[in-house]
């Protein structure tokens, strides 16, 4: 794969082939071009995502995304998925917060069938009352188990405290009442309005030339709406920081999600933020999280953090699980650590540990087609340019103590976290100073 890292090496920047392909009809997409494998892998995304959902029926994107592979055009669910079985194609799609996102791999051999059945399945799915019908059992099978699974207990009740009457507060998967009311009109209406042009990113990596790739382009995607019709969604502060949600459920230990306020990818700040959040919960083995959480207490296996930059919101989000009688104590630990951090910040040799992890294990991301699709399909969603790659490792080198310094003054001007525990959890005591 001829994909630079870092921009360090005169030969790897000589040898950066992310190259902007225009079609005949105006659509963009950026492709590595890679013959090492007789493969093609291609990343799309539509944005809008969840969030347009119907404020009381979450759970339409989802179960659209879900429904673009099981038939399109003249091919029934069944006959579209031999369609792809016969030639190895992989086709899938799902619905995050954010956008409709689409996958698509093939060997080059078969491109054409492959570009063939994305082109169907964006432009004239079926929605079937068969194949809705299945999906939709799918799905509600997955919400009844996820009942009794309290990780994904703990991040709902997070997500639902935290943005109260905003699209974000609301299941992506849907609930056991809304998804069995999802018509098939609001399937088609959620395409109609989200899958145009205007809101369409596209990664291809792999064996396929400029040339052949532009002019299948605009046969997959030139006969989409040029505009979406997205409902505006308001940008939101996550609500009910310095407390704790509990939802009792009689297992052994207590899931935990905790978060707050970050920032938005955009920001000048963002990367001084991204290796502050590592030196926090960012690393499996040097986190301060880990440390005190696992390796002094051993009150949970793993501890983490990350950065949540949403279209609308920013955040930062961490997640542990713990015996039940010592949930009160981790999230103490929890939200001393987080700010001892931004209050007396790191030590310069945690903050030279961090960027050596951050640079070095950078090109872990790029080392498979589908790693580079997506990542530069990110990379196009976050606006950050086309030679970001080559950047990236330089900007993560730059950082300095000032920097860290001036993002966590930012940060401890409301450093509250919001907790939401699943368990029987003991040992809570009431917040004082969030």
């Amino acid at each position: 794969m001829t994909l630079a890292l870092a921009p360090t090496s005169p030969a790897q920047s000589e040898t950066t082939r992310i190259q902007r392909v225009i079609s005949p009809g105006g659509i963009e997409a950026w492709l590595v071009h890679d013959t090492t494998l007789p493969l093609v892998a291609v990343e799309v995304a539509f944005l809008g995502g969840a969030a347009q959902d119907p404020a009381d029926k979450p759970g339409v994107a989802n179960l659209a995304a879900s429904l673009l592979d099981e038939g399109a055009g003249d091919l029934d669910s069944r006959a579209f998925q031999d369609r792809m079985a016969e030639k190895a194609i992989e086709l899938r799609f799902d619905a995050s917060r954010d956008m409709t996102g689409g996958s698509l791999r093939t060997l080059s051999e078969n491109v054409d069938e492959a570009f063939e059945l994305m082109r169907l399945a964006v432009t004239a799915p079926r929605f079937d009352d068969e194949a809705v019908e299945r999906i939709r059992q799918g799905q509600l099978a997955m919400l009844r188990r996820r009942l009794n699974d309290p990780s994904t207990l703990a991040s709902l009740g997070w997500s639902a405290r935290a943005f109260p009457n905003h699209p974000y507060g609301r299941p992506v998967s849907g609930t056991l009442e809304s998804v069995p009311a999802i018509g098939r009109d609001e399937l088609k209406d959620y395409v109609r309005r989200t899958v145009a042009r205007d809101n369409l990113k596209i990664a291809v990596v792999g064996d396929i030339t400029p040339e052949k790739l532009g002019p299948a382009l605009d046969h997959m995607f030139g006969a989409l709406p040029a505009k979406a019709e997205l409902t505006p969604v308001p940008d939101a502060v996550p609500q009910g920081l310095g407390t704790e949600v509990v939802k009792e459920l009689d297992v052994p230990q207590t899931s935990i999600v905790f978060g707050g306020i970050g920032l938005k990818r955009d920001d000048p700040d963002f990367i001084p933020a991204f290796v502050l959040n590592h030196m926090l919960g960012g690393s499996a083995f040097s986190s301060r999280l880990f440390k005190e959480v696992r390796e002094k207490r051993g009150l949970a296996y793993s501890v983490y953090s990350h950065l949540a930059p949403l279209d609308h919101a920013a955040l930062i989000l961490g997640g542990t699980a713990t015996k039940n009688d010592r949930a009160g104590e981790s999230i103490e630990l929890i939200r001393s650590e987080y700010r001892k951090l931004l209050t007396d910040g790191p030590t310069e040799a945690e903050l030279e540990d961090a960027k050596s992890y951050l640079i070095g294990s950078f090109a872990l991301r790029f080392d498979s087609s589908a790693k580079v699709a997506s990542q530069l399909l990110q990379i196009q969603i976050d606006d950050l340019g086309i030679d970001y790659i080559d950047k990236r490792n330089e900007l993560v080198g730059a950082v300095t103590l000032d920097d860290i310094k001036r993002v966590a003054a930012r940060l401890n001007e409301n450093p509250a976290l919001l907790f939401s525990l699943v368990g029987k959890p003991a040992g809570l005591v009431p917040n004082k100073g969030g």
